[in-house]
Order: C-alpha cells, then structure tokens, then sequence
C-alpha cells in the first residue's frame, strides 16, 4: 500500500544517511593525512588506499540495507579493501597523524552491520583494534593513542548506525510478517472451502459412483432394476447440485457489515482515520470499533432496516473499489464512509482527503466499470475532487 511502502522508503532514506556518516568517518578523518604527508608517493598510495576502502565500506553497507543487494561478494570486497589498506594509508602522515586510526575505528563499526553473529563481529571488532597498533608500532607512534581512536570512533558510530539498522530491519521484518499474516489467511479460507466442499459432496459421489456401478451391471439382467438406479442417480446428482449451489451461494452472499468492518479496520491499519455514520443496530454493530483520538471506525445511526442482498451487493463492490481507491491513489489520513435512506432510495458516499492529480488511465476505467454496471442496477454514480478532498456518490 502507498501508505506503507512511503514509510518504508523515507526508513530507508533515514538508514542510508546515517549509514553515510559511517563512510564519511572513514573517508574523511583519514583524507587528512593526504594534507600532511610532504612525500608525494605516500600521499599517491594513500589515496587509493583510502579510496578503495570507502568504496568498499560503502557498498557493503548499501547492501546490508537491501536485501536483493545481498551477498558475499561485498564482504570478501570490504574485508579486501580494508588488508590492502593498512600498507597503503599505514604510513601516512606519520607520526603527524594517526591515518590508519581512524580507518580501524571505521572497520570496528561496520564488522556488526554486515556479519551475522555474534562472534564473528567480535572477532572482527577486536582485529581492527589489533591491526590498529599494529599499525603503531610499525610507524612508530603512540599504541595508545591509535587503540583509543580506532575504539572511539567505532563504538560511537556503531551505536549511531546500528540503532538505525536494527530499526530498519524491524520495519522490513514488520512488513514481511504482515505479508505472511495475509497468505496465511488466505490459504485457510482456500483449506475452509476445500473442507466444506469435500465434506458437502463426498458422500453423494461415493454413492453415485456405486449406484452407476450396480446399475452398470444390472443393465443385461434386470433392465427395470437398472432404471430404478439409473433414476436415482438422476436423483442423487440433481440433490448434489442443489447442495453445491447452496454451499456457494452462502459463500457468495454478501455481509455488508462485515465489509464496512473489513474496510475500515484495513484503513486504520494503514494509518487513515476511518468513521462510518447513518447506521443502525439492524444494518451494522460499530464496524472496527472505535479508539480513542478517532482512529477506529463509528457507527452512528440514521438508515433504518436492513438492505437487500441486491442492494448490498452492489454497495459492496462500490465500496471495496472506493477503499482501493484510498489506499492506492491517495495519500489520505482521513476518510468517512455515510449511508442514508431517502424517498426508497439508499446513497452511501465515500470522502477522503489527500487526493492525488487525476489518471484517467488508470484512476478512473474502475470508477467508469462501476458506473456501467450500477446504471444496469438503477443507480447512479458521481465523483469529483475538490482541493485535494475526493468524493464519490452513490445512489440506489
């Protein structure tokens, strides 16, 4: 839905920022000593060496955020980058500037970002403590001093980005398991059917299917006897259909109220403040509830009696499309659902705001599907936009 796909991706956007400021902690600090380092050669070499590890660290946290994006090869990469390092960008600006330093504390906050465990992370944590004086001893310079950087930096910037990426896969594991929660419905509706169906015509086919046998064989030596079967299988076939097409007929008829509830329970899932009114206690009993701060639906009385299943069916499809509608063309955080009763005729109108530029194309061939098929009906269909607040009328 747009709603929580936007989500989503402004989550993401939020991620990647902060994840830049990990790339820019180790791109940056460490660019420094190309500013101090009088030989030319140093400063050639640590500039690659520089520059292959933020490439590397970039993409390794870039992928740890997609999931399609994935993969070992970044890893491997990264880990790459960050050995070929040490004798690139090892020597720079030394004892000056402590280069490498700050390229440990980089590698020290990204190791629990893109590794699985926690082990490994540790390992890889302490690794970069432990190559950072080495890197000391080997320029020369103060080992306390680059373990104090290299831990500094790391921590405080994992503990910036790892809230952020922690946040973020909750939001994605989030998403995932309300996706599972609908196949998951879904596929017990299917199994419900299924059972209901088999439990329904099982037997009658057992029979049937014996009944054709015995008059099968009945055929060449009691003709009268095979009719009497061949009658009852008639029978038994035609009592069967009946009985299907009861079984789906319940499934087809349509529960208003149980669509009014569906719909704006799906609403208030989506953020949209959903509140249905002109109801009484014989059409629907307050759909989806109602919450504190009018994020549930209302029910408020006004139409009076119950609706046909004609007329209920037709509402239905009026207001699935509308719901639709909502979720998928509109960036609404309110809608109201009104049904009312006047001179034998019922009008439910559907409003929302956040409506977006119109697409005939694509917004509208529903709307003209709707308006041909209640025009069949003896209805009507109306819908404008006013600022960006739609409306759409309908009329039975």
């Amino acid at each position: 839905m747009p709603r929580i796909a936007a989500v989503l991706r402004w989550a993401r956007m939020a991620t990647l920022a902060t994840l830049s400021m990990t790339v820019m902690a180790g791109f940056v600090m460490p660019g420094i000593g190309l500013f101090r380092e009088p030989d030319p050669l140093r400063v050639a070499l640590g500039a690659v060496g520089i520059t292959l590890f933020a490439a590397a660290q970039a993409a390794v946290l870039y992928a740890a955020i997609t999931p399609s994006a994935r993969g070992r090869v970044q890893r491997w990469v990264f880990a790459a980058a960050t050995v070929v390092s040490i004798p690139l960008a090892g020597p720079l600006a030394a004892p000056a500037w402590e280069t490498w330093a700050w390229i440990g504390g980089a590698v020290l906050a990204t190791a629990p970002l893109v590794t699985t465990g926690r082990w490994p992370s540790l390992a890889i944590m302490c690794a970069a403590t432990a190559a950072s004086a080495g890197v000391a001893l080997w320029v020369g310079d103060q080992v306390r001093l680059y373990v104090v950087i290299t831990l500094l930096l790391g921590l405080s910037t994992l503990a910036i980005s790892g809230l952020h990426v922690w946040l973020w896969n909750l939001l994605l594991e989030a998403q995932e398991g309300r996706a599972a929660q609908a196949r998951l419905a879904a596929a017990e509706e299917r199994l419900r059917f299924a059972r209901d169906v088999h439990d329904l015509l099982g037997h009658d086919l057992s029979v049937i299917a014996l009944k054709a046998e015995l008059a099968e064989r009945l055929v060449a030596v009691a003709p009268e006897r095979a009719a009497e079967e061949a009658a009852d299988l008639r029978r038994l076939a035609a009592t069967a259909l009946t009985d299907l097409r009861a079984a789906v007929h319940g499934y087809r008829e349509v529960d208003l109220p149980a669509q009014l509830t569906a719909v704006a329970q799906v609403l208030r899932s989506s953020g949209v403040r959903c509140t249905i009114t002109g109801l009484t206690d014989g059409l629907i009993d307050n759909p989806g509830g109602t919450t504190e701060g009018g994020t549930g639906a209302r029910a408020e009385g006004g139409v009076g009696g119950g609706l046909t299943q004609e007329v209920a069916a037709q509402l239905a499809v009026v207001l699935r499309e509308a719901s639709t509608n909502v979720l998928r063309h509109s960036t609404a955080s309110w809608c109201t659902i009104e049904l009312a009763r006047e001179s034998g005729r019922v009008r439910m109108t559907v409003t929302n705001d956040g409506a977006k530029p119109a697409a005939p194309d694509r917004h509208s061939s529903g709307l003209r599907g709707l308006r041909e098929r209640l025009a069949e009906a003896g209805g009507t269909l109306r819908s404008g936009v006013e600022g960006d607040v739609f409306r759409l009328e309908v009329t039975l």
